[in-house]
């Protein structure tokens, strides 16, 4: 394997505005972080997140956590 495989590639933290039912991206990457707990989320299996926190999490129950108070 050489320098240039993917073996050596670092992952890059995206950027996203939330929306209703979407996101937009702000700046490109392979993931966001949860807002709790602070594991990566990839961009793909990215489902939970707050518009009006602006915030991504990991899961249902994440969320429902967060946003119960």
């Amino acid at each position: 394997m050489n320098r240039l495989g993917t073996g050596f590639t670092k992952a890059k933290e995206a950027q996203l505005r939330y929306i209703d039912a979407d996101f937009d991206v702000i700046v490109p990457g392979e993931f966001v972080r949860c807002a709790v707990t602070g594991q990566p989320i990839p961009i793909e299996d990215l489902r939970y997140w707050s518009v009006e926190n602006q915030e991504a999490y990991a899961s249902a129950e994440i969320a429902f956590q967060k946003l119960k108070g």
